[in-house]
């Protein structure tokens, strides 16, 4: 197995802080929202595109398990603690899974430290051009951590195909 190097420790430290600090500004966004918005209300903030709305969701993405938070935070819990595990092996990855699973890490933990401390999420971005569930800062953290690394596991695939076709093409070519 391989051993811990100073880069390691380094990047280990700095993806931890990058959540901590992911984690801190998502926090500080609800307090604001929860302070100075009543529940329900509408605010507008971009014109037809973004508005501010409190709700509480009980549940996660589009309230799927309403009103079960214990079990949404154990289940969120254990993805976090296995994803911690796997940034601290001592692994060769991708720089994108460096990157995007402590994206995906901070929006989780986030909105599990809404569920166990308040019972629920606090969401409050609306988006006034379609019809979407109102959403918070973790969750475009766990969307876009998602999607970017979705796209890069797209592009290897792509990449390995074409690298494979390329060399059976000169294994063929060259009997």
């Amino acid at each position: 197995m391989k051993k811990y190097n100073k880069k390691k420790i380094i990047t280990l430290f700095l993806q931890l802080l990058g959540i901590a600090v992911l984690v801190a500004v998502d926090l500080v966004i609800k307090n604001v929202v929860t302070d100075n918005i009543a529940l329900y209300e509408d605010v507008r903030f971009i014109d037809g595109i973004l508005g501010w709305t409190y709700v509480q969701n009980t549940g996660m993405a589009w309230s799927m398990f309403d009103g079960n938070p214990e079990l949404l935070s154990l289940f969120t819990g254990i993805i976090i603690a296995v994803a911690l595990v796997y940034l601290a092996l001592p692994l060769k990855r991708p720089l994108a899974y460096d990157i995007c699973i402590p994206i995906i890490l901070a929006g989780g933990a986030a909105n599990m430290i809404d569920r166990i401390t308040k019972g629920f999420v606090v969401d409050y971005i609306k988006t006034l051009f379609v019809d979407f569930p109102v959403y918070n800062f973790a969750d475009c953290l766990v969307t876009c951590g998602a999607f970017a690394l979705i796209f890069y596991l797209i592009y290897e695939i792509v990449k390995e195909s074409k690298e494979e076709k390329k060399k059976l093409s000169e294994e063929t070519s060259g009997e």
